[in-house]
């Protein structure tokens, strides 16, 4: 479904903004690449593009790729941009650069949604998802697309269905230069755990796109350049657990009918592992990696934080559980709850040798407009809203020094090299070892594909094997993954390795955020001039 057409024909620009070097940017591991430099495609803003009218011509610019260029914004009538709060800074620059060529700006996403406050510069904001907030929008660029006199707020009040959502417009962008493509099945989240700010934006009932859509979504990709892995950006792959299972088996024919070409991975609730039907049709459809929100292996700190569904089942069984239906676990880790005590980073360490998960993104409490956090912590007068030299907003219970000398600990002995390939080989000899065998496709072993292979093999044994300051530690991991003929997990778990080491690194020594949320406000990692 598109928008309606108008006579006026408006000429738009989609910028989308570079990400602030954080956990889960993995900007380390591109260099080992061959020619990757971003994280994702922009689901939301791609979406956009693919909606508005079908006589407006569209440019799309991923300023993670490059940089919008003086020749753009000459080309454009209006500039749509979207963000998370982790790239404000970027946001009100491109809304600074298109100002200076006089066009109108559009604002929307996460971010704007959950704070319109913060973007006091731009023309037009658009607060909440697509809907009749989009077709207001666009309506008034059609009659007239000069700079408003003062900024308009647009507040989505009826939403447009997800059955209706068009293809995310995927030809627009250079879809091989990004690590994982991407997938929205659906939006919102049954659970109201204290520190998200999911239900406050987008609800607790899911709303889903049909199977059909997500099939037809993923032939688009296909068609494309599809990289090697698509991930379900939904906040609770089973946030409707009957829907996820009407889901699968279009998932399972997909990967039939297109010779298993394609890894696929998803954000889940650690309840899952009580799914054993759900797993099992995810191990035949593909899945291989799952994020789980952990939090934190204390029982007490859970229930305080509303994520009760964690105890559903012991969290190291729940880990082995998804192991044993070759689920890699990727983990989320807060540090700085009002739970914590003087040994709790010697508990979080303890849990990570015990769950043996190579990736724990361990971020310090950060309090995000929209969730209970946010109001319980304002009632209290522990909101910091004015220094952003602190990696949280947050007046600890425990002194803040103790907090962040917790977290650096825990990061620098977490990822320190031998612990984190140790965890890795055990990835790699159990984990990877229970998904289903199938016969290599004919377009893998195609040359250009081998020759992508070789490259990045190239660039890991100079750069980690050679240059690394770690080579002795990689190779004891390489020689194993080489003499089982295990280049694919040799490749996967070192990409993401030398990201964990060199991050860590970097923000134990406080060149880093300790939050991927932090109100300070760093410089992106690549400048957009």
């Amino acid at each position: 479904m598109r928008a309606e057409s108008f006579e006026t024909v408006r000429r738009i620009l989609c910028v989308f903004p570079r990400y602030t070097s954080a956990f889960g940017t993995f900007e380390h591991a591109y260099p080992l690449t061959d020619g990757v430099s971003g994280l994702m495609p922009p689901q939301g803003l791609l979406l956009i593009a693919a909606y508005l009218p079908a006589n407006w011509p569209v440019r799309f610019v991923d300023e993670n790729l490059s940089p919008a260029t003086r020749e753009d914004f000459e080309w454009a009538d209006a500039v749509m941009v979207s963000g998370m709060h982790i790239q404000r800074n970027q946001m009100n620059d491109i809304c600074r650069r298109a100002h200076a060529y006089d066009l109108p700006v559009a604002l929307g996403g996460p971010s704007v949604s959950a704070c319109p406050e913060h973007y006091p510069s731009f023309d037009y904001l658009h607060v909440g998802e697509m809907g009749d907030a989009t077709d207001e929008l666009l309506r008034r660029l059609s009659e007239d697309c000069s700079r408003p006199p003062r900024q308009v707020i647009l507040t989505t009040r009826d939403r447009l269905p997800m059955s209706d959502f068009p293809i995310p417009a995927y030809e627009l962008i250079e879809i091989r230069k990004y690590l994982l493509a991407s997938i929205q099945y659906s939006s919102g989240c049954p659970y109201q755990c204290e520190f998200c700010d999911i239900p406050g934006l987008y609800g607790r009932n899911p709303r889903l796109k049909t199977p059909q859509q997500i099939i037809a979504e993923l032939d688009k990709l296909r068609e494309c350049g599809i990289p090697d892995t698509v991930y379900f950006v939904d906040d609770n792959f089973i946030g409707n657990r009957k829907a996820t299972l009407d889901l699968l088996p279009h998932l399972i024919e997909w990967q039939k009918r297109t010779g298993y070409v394609t890894r696929l991975a998803c954000e889940a609730t650690l309840n899952i592992a009580k799914r054993p039907e759900i797993l099992e049709k995810m191990r035949e459809a593909m899945f291989i990696t799952i994020f789980c929100g952990i939090e934190t292996p204390d029982q007490d700190a859970l229930k305080a934080i509303q994520k009760d569904h964690n105890m559903m089942v012991p969290i190291l069984e729940g880990v082995r559980t998804l192991n044993s239906y070759g689920l890699e676990v990727v983990s989320g880790i807060i540090m700085g709850l009002d739970t914590d005590k003087p040994d709790t980073a010697d508990a979080l360490l303890d849990f990570v040798e015990e769950s043996r998960i190579p990736l724990l993104t361990i971020n310090l409490l950060q309090a995000l407009p929209k969730t209970p956090l946010w109001d319980r912590l304002e009632k209290e007068g522990r909101l910091i809203h004015d220094d952003e030299g602190r990696d949280s907003n947050v007046e600890f219970l425990m002194p803040h020094d103790e907090v962040i000398g917790a977290w650096k600990r825990a990061m620098m002995i977490a990822y320190e090299p031998a612990k984190l390939f140790a965890r890795y080989e055990h990835q790699c000899e159990y984990t990877h070892n229970q998904r289903i065998k199938v016969p290599v496709a004919d377009e893998l072993r195609t040359w250009p594909n081998i020759r992508r292979g070789l490259i990045i093999l190239r660039n890991i044994f100079w750069k980690v094997g050679v240059l690394g300051d770690y080579r002795r530690v990689f190779w004891r991991f390489a020689f194993n993954r080489l003499r089982k003929g295990d280049i694919e997990g040799l490749i996967g778990s070192t990409l993401i390795a030398h990201h964990l080491i060199e991050f860590a690194r970097a923000a134990t020594s406080g060149r880093q955020n300790a939050s991927h949320y932090s109100i300070r406000l760093r410089e992106a990692a690549v400048p957009a001039e």
